[in-house]
């Protein structure tokens, strides 16, 4: 079954909102380990900007995968009786 171009944004986008709080809590845990101070508008922002770049990525890849996807497809012969390939 074919995924989207939108159900691909929606999941990346869901995946990465998620990813988003746990990057900026560990961030709040972390850097004070490595001697490092920043305000949790800081942190947000910083967050924010992985964020924009994590979706890009994501996206990118599940439409690369799909691409790969329907190419192979194309090519190869679909077999009567056997779903396994």
């Amino acid at each position: 079954m074919k995924q989207s171009r939108t159900m691909s944004l929606v999941e990346a986008v869901a995946n990465v909102a998620v990813g988003y709080g746990i990057a900026v809590i560990t961030q709040l845990v972390v850097f004070p380990l490595f001697g490092l101070t920043t305000t949790l508008s800081e942190n947000m922002a910083m967050g924010a900007i992985f964020t924009v770049v994590s979706i890009a990525r994501s996206y990118m890849l599940r439409r690369l995968f799909e691409t790969k996807r329907q190419i192979r497809s194309q090519y190869i012969p679909h077999q009567q009786g056997n779903s396994c390939r």
